[in-house]
């Protein structure tokens, strides 16, 4: 029993200082400032009184998926957090997507930075352990606020993108190094590739919309990123213990 503690330990602290050294790696990279023109989507249309149409109403999926997750998982705290951070995201996007600036843009990042250190803490619980679970949940929704309004006072990205993309780096790294101790993983390479497909289609917003300008890449981005959320609800709605 003392070697499987101690292993799992060891590999607590490979993913621990993989944390610290990306954080650490920080202070090498220059001051990355808020680029203006991530303001300019292609698919500025009004419609029934709404500006960015199309951009404003894509949210509304991650709105569904968070209620229905918030009435059906109450009893941890992690849990929570994940399925308000996906309703708020809905919520927070449509914000800022109604009035695009940086001011609007705070609101639409914080509920995302907010899920991004639910489902790191949601993975470290069911790989780990529940002790490591609480260690990883709150520290990182500190940093992640923390991020957001450093850039609010600073107009510094990086430790935002640190909050963001670190728990990209960190999932892969615990699927493999710890057993899973519930079916239906699969989920998670659902959400996986359809985050991925999001984020090619927000880099592709105008070259997308410039094909017949029905749908934006970045509405589109909307639906696959809460089609993500889904498959992750789905995955806590059927997984089964393995025993």
């Amino acid at each position: 029993m003392s070697f499987v503690v101690a292993k799992r330990n060891h590999r607590l602290l490979v993913l621990t200082g993989l944390a610290a050294a990306s954080l650490a790696g920080l202070l090498l990279l220059p001051a990355i400032p808020q680029d203006q023109a991530y303001h300019l989507f292609a698919d500025q249309r009004t419609l029934l009184g709404i500006p960015n149409f199309w951009n404003v109403v894509s949210n509304i999926p991650f709105v569904v998926v968070g209620a229905v997750g918030l009435a059906q998982f109450r009893n941890d705290a992690a849990m929570i957090v994940l399925f308000l951070g996906f309703f708020l995201t809905g919520i927070g996007s449509a914000y800022y997507h109604w009035d695009p600036n940086d001011g609007t843009l705070f609101w639409d990042r914080l509920p995302m930075t907010i899920s991004f250190a639910a489902i790191l803490a949601l993975v470290v619980k069911e790989r780990v352990g529940d002790r490591a679970a609480a260690v990883v949940l709150w520290p990182m929704l500190a940093i992640g606020v923390v991020s957001l309004l450093l850039w609010l006072c600073t107009d510094d990205l990086r430790l935002y993108f640190w909050a963001q993309f670190f728990p990209g780096l960190a999932l892969p790294a615990l699927f493999l190094l710890y057993p899973a101790k519930y079916t239906a993983a699969h989920y998670w390479i659902i959400a996986a590739a359809l985050y991925a497909l999001a984020k090619l289609f927000e880099f592709t917003d105008g070259a997308i919309y410039s094909f017949g300008h029905v749908l934006s890449g970045h509405s589109l981005k909307h639906l696959a990123a809460a089609a993500a959320c889904f498959a992750v609800l789905r995955y806590f709605q059927v997984r089964r213990p393995i025993v």
